[in-house]
């Protein structure tokens, strides 16, 4: 992990999930599913969880609005994009309410935990492998 993001990670309340990330943990993750399947397996974790509650939902843009209610209040967007046939991306961007400048990685172990909910029930092909989908 860089500095610069390393430095990031104590002094932020929000986390996103990208490609090219420094943590492994945070890389975008790839699901062997239709769009379809994975956006409603997301649906169907936050539904059944008490720390979330869906506010908007949107299976043609492949988003999820939720507020997080668990330990510290939260607000999640997840993003599922079909980039090919049977083969799905998952992505999370988490901003956690806090009073301090930052949430000492709570953001980052939201977005850990979730994608280990959903490798439960779908299988997992890989992390940042957008360069080798084009």
């Amino acid at each position: 992990m860089g500095f610069k993001d390393t430095l990031n990670k104590f002094i932020s309340n929000h986390t996103e999930t990208r490609e090219k990330h420094s943590d492994e943990g945070l890389k975008t993750r790839y699901y062997k599913a239709m769009k379809d399947k994975t956006f409603n397996e997301l649906l169907t974790i936050f539904n059944q969880s008490q720390e979330y509650e869906v506010k908007s939902s949107s299976i043609e843009r492949g988003e999820i609005i939720v507020d997080g209610k668990g330990k510290k209040k939260l607000f999640l967007v997840a993003t599922v994009v079909m980039v090919s046939p049977n083969r799905t991306a998952v992505d999370f961007s988490v901003t956690t309410e806090t009073m301090l400048p930052t949430d000492f990685g709570y953001s980052a172990k939201v977005i850990k935990e979730i994608y280990q909910k959903i490798g439960q029930h779908l299988e997992y092909v890989g992390s940042g492998l957008g360069n080798q989908l084009s």
